[in-house]
């Protein structure tokens, strides 16, 4: 297996943002009237698209869910997305990476909007041959999969054996596999083996 395309999750995979999207989801919530006694009860957020986990964790409708994201964003696109930290060693392995040949991409749900900032923010763009992100405002079924096909289609990947994904939740392994290439999952981050080994 020589892998020479490595697709890379930012959220839990590159950086550790709980502090920005935990203060960003608070935020939002005083709209509706909903306390958080600990931030940390809303990790389960880190990863996975936002509307979902508001439907999922508060019983949000759709409609509602979407507007909570657009209240979330007031908060995060000013202070949030800078409200996080790279994990120990991610530089030296980019770098390492980028030595030896390989082509290091980003496929995020983030919107793409925020995770270039953020990466150009921390020094790591420079690492990446191209960041890819969900739209602001996605169209229905626009998901994780979606970003790792358009990274790897606009990369000229036609290999699929090539190419791996590395994150950090079970929608980075989902997502790699509906598109055909492996995937690494990282126990550092806000997945567990558990969920990797359920994908």
């Amino acid at each position: 297996m020589s892998y020479q395309t490595i697709l890379f999750d930012l959220d839990g995979t590159l950086t550790d943002p709980a502090e920005g999207i935990t203060n960003s989801i608070v935020h939002s919530l005083t709209y509706y009237g909903i306390d958080v006694a600990d931030k940390r009860d809303l990790y389960d957020f880190i990863g996975p698209p936002l509307h979902e986990s508001y439907m999922r964790r508060f019983g949000m409708d759709e409609a509602t869910s979407l507007e909570a994201v657009e209240h979330y964003r007031e908060y995060f696109s000013v202070k949030g997305l800078f409200e996080n930290e790279v994990y120990d060693g991610i530089e030296d392995l980019l770098r390492e990476l980028r030595a030896n040949g390989k082509q290091l991409l980003v496929a995020t749900s983030k919107p793409e909007v925020y995770a270039v900032p953020i990466l150009e923010h921390f020094g790591l763009a420079k690492y990446f041959h191209h960041i890819y992100g969900a739209l602001l405002h996605p169209p229905r079924g626009y998901g994780k999969a979606d970003v790792i096909r358009e990274a790897l289609a606009c990369s000229g990947v036609t290999d699929l054996g090539t190419a791996i994904m590395v994150g950090d939740r079970k929608h980075d392994i989902i997502g790699a596999h509906k598109e055909g290439i492996s995937a690494i999952g990282v126990l550092y981050g806000y997945g567990d083996r558990a969920e990797h080994e359920a994908c």
